[in-house]
């Protein structure tokens, strides 16, 4: 079965993922954009939640997510149910993210890197699998993690006194 992409980017990382689209489209992978074009605006939460869902229906394989940084869109993206975005800046954290967290979405930030660089971060990505082992452990604790505080009501993000 082929590769299906989701992809989608709040208004400062849309000339970034219209190049990461022309890589898409130079390798024959079939996505469909869920963010804005150029010239219009979007809240970075509500494009990752589409991406998001749309992965964890199976509607898509994997998704990409640009803002200004990779960090809003990797929060927003993690609150949806079974999916593990990952902000990825650098080689070895593109290939880690898939091979030891099966990250299903990668974010990244367009206001601090380029694009040849997003570019190869996109294309070792792409290219790494899940590599299961000890690391399948640790990535069903997290699912286990998800479980247990899903029933929990929100906090507002303050720690308990």
């Amino acid at each position: 079965m082929a590769m299906k992409i989701a992809l989608g980017a709040d208004q400062f990382g849309v000339p970034l993922k219209d190049e990461i689209a022309a890589l898409l489209r130079e390798r024959n992978i079939e996505f469909e954009d869920f963010g804005v074009k150029a010239g219009q605006v979007a809240d970075y939460p509500d494009v990752a939640e589409r991406v998001a869902q749309s992965i964890s229906d199976g509607v898509f394989e994997r998704g990409i997510l640009v803002c200004g940084t990779g960090i809003g869109m990797a929060i927003a993206a993690n609150k949806v149910p079974g999916v593990r975005a990952a902000v990825v800046h650098d080689p070895y954290s593109a290939e880690r993210s898939r091979k030891s967290n099966n990250a299903q979405i990668l974010t990244m930030g367009s206001l601090v890197i380029g694009t040849q660089v997003a570019r190869n971060l996109v294309l070792i990505w792409l290219d790494s699998e899940f590599q299961g082992g000890d690391s399948a452990r640790k990535v069903e604790k997290i699912g286990m993690i998800e479980t247990r505080h899903a029933a929990k009501p929100a906090e507002g993000g303050r720690g308990r006194r």
